[in-house]
């Protein structure tokens, strides 16, 4: 497909702002591709035309199971296109391509976080080759409305092209619900199967999406994730292709499995991470990348910004991870509970566009339970709206002895600095994470504050 005198255009101006933003103001993950987009509402589709494109969309863990996605298909590929900033939707895929122009002859392979809301226009353009469906819960409800309506969203990309692949998370109820054109592959935990259990009352999807009866588990993982079926109409969990055996150890800080017979380590906590990794050796294995070779991709030590971050605070090591919905704050909370020694915690709340305005999402936490634990020696409270996370800390039972208030970012940073714990754990959304790493960027913490 050769590029029309327009989308040259497009791709020139495109990848000349990103050079000067990226030069001289280390940013420019989105506005050169909206700029692109913006001369030339298709320029994806020819900046694209010859790459094979990964999908990888769903509530949480685009970002790492990208990411793991990516180094597993290193393995077997020189050069594997992606969006690393997370900047996931239309504009931020554009600018991924303007970024990484393909170095040689033939196809390229790129792997994409993509948007919910954003699927179908990027599908569109691109023509995926497959599409790796992570989970689907309550997030950004201003913007997605409940869960079935994302999902959705979803499935209008993935029915726009009958012959691409689907890898979906098994043991999501959602995403074995509908019948699809597509060819179709599920992943999930095969752990021994304790009887007949049912989720918490209040956790996403406690409803069979057939008959809207209330689901049976034989085995939870977390959430509403596990070996489900259905009573009243005989839904159950679809047969998996691609499983999880056994979790054989699990820290704050690593995780250690085994998937189809293969042992794995990951240098990141929590079972929702071994899900991102059980997606990407999903991946990895229908793009003929052999077991050990996933394993030792696996293997390599590189953490994504935001996603259990680890950074170097002076003699302190500070922990960054990203929240934005009840279920990955339950299971951020109930990863760290498992640290050997108390720790200095902070969770940093702002509502703008990308993290979600509605902050009514914090109640859902299990909080109370976290406090009762005792695991945080410290607690502290910042962004833009610190008064509502203040009180949420507050309600759970915090002491305010215990609790230290710092609406500003700047002062967050000071006060983890003072904190006495060796440990700290800081939890934000999303753009309070992007400007927590200025600020430590800014210090000489880290390089980069995007």
């Amino acid at each position: 497909m050769a590029f029309s005198a327009k989308a040259s255009l497009a791709t020139a101006i495109g990848r000349s702002s990103y050079w000067f933003l990226h030069t001289f103001f280390k940013g420019g993950s989105s506005l050169p591709g909206k700029i692109a987009n913006r001369l030339d509402p298709h320029v994806l589709q020819a900046l694209g035309h010859n790459y094979d494109v990964i999908v990888v969309t769903g509530t949480n863990g685009k970002t790492l199971t990208t990411s793991l996605i990516v180094k597993v298909l290193k393995q077997k590929y020189q050069e594997v296109l992606t969006n690393p900033t997370g900047s996931n939707m239309l504009q931020g895929i554009t600018t991924a391509f303007l970024a990484q122009p393909k170095s040689g002859h033939g196809r390229g392979i790129a792997v994409l976080e993509v948007d919910e809301a954003n699927v179908a226009p990027v599908a569109a353009q691109l023509k995926p080759k497959a599409f790796v469906l992570t989970n689907i819960f309550r997030d950004q409800m201003d913007r997605y409305g409940e869960f079935y309506t994302t999902y959705q969203k979803i499935l209008d990309g993935i029915t726009l092209d009958p012959t691409a692949v689907v890898l979906a998370n098994g043991d999501a109820p959602i995403f074995s619900s509908r019948k699809l054109p597509n060819p179709i592959y599920y992943y999930g935990f095969t752990l021994t199967n304790e009887g007949d259990h049912k989720a918490p009352p209040n956790t996403d999807g406690v409803l069979c999406p057939v008959c809207q009866h209330i689901l049976h588990y034989h085995a939870l993982t977390y959430a509403n994730l596990g070996n489900f079926f259905c009573p009243n109409c005989g839904f159950k969990r679809p047969e998996l292709t691609y499983q999880v055996n056994a979790v054989t150890k699990m820290t704050p800080q690593s995780s250690e499995f085994v998937i189809d017979g293969q042992p794995c380590h990951i240098d990141i906590g929590g079972m929702y991470n071994i899900y991102n990794a059980l997606a990407a050796f999903a991946v990895g294995r229908t793009f003929d990348v052999s077991p050990e070779q996933i394993s030792q991709a696996f293997a390599y030590d590189e953490k994504v910004f935001g996603r259990q971050e680890v950074i170097q605070l002076g003699a302190k090591k500070l922990t960054l991870i990203l929240v934005k919905n009840p279920v990955g704050l339950n299971q951020v909370l109930s990863m760290i509970q498992t640290a050997k020694q108390p720790f200095g915690f902070a969770m940093l709340l702002n509502a703008n566009y990308a993290d979600g305005i509605d902050t009514s999402w914090i109640w859902d936490g299990n909080f109370e339970e976290f406090v009762a634990s005792k695991k945080a020696a410290d607690y502290l409270v910042g962004g833009e709206r610190y008064q509502d996370i203040a009180l949420r800390l507050k309600v759970a039972g915090v002491p305010e002895t215990k609790l230290t208030i710092k609406p500003d970012l700047g002062d967050v940073l000071t006060t983890l600095q003072e904190m006495p714990q060796q440990q700290l754990y800081v939890l934000a959304t999303y753009t309070a994470m992007l400007q927590l790493r200025k600020k430590l960027s800014d210090g000489g913490y880290i390089k980069g504050g995007f």
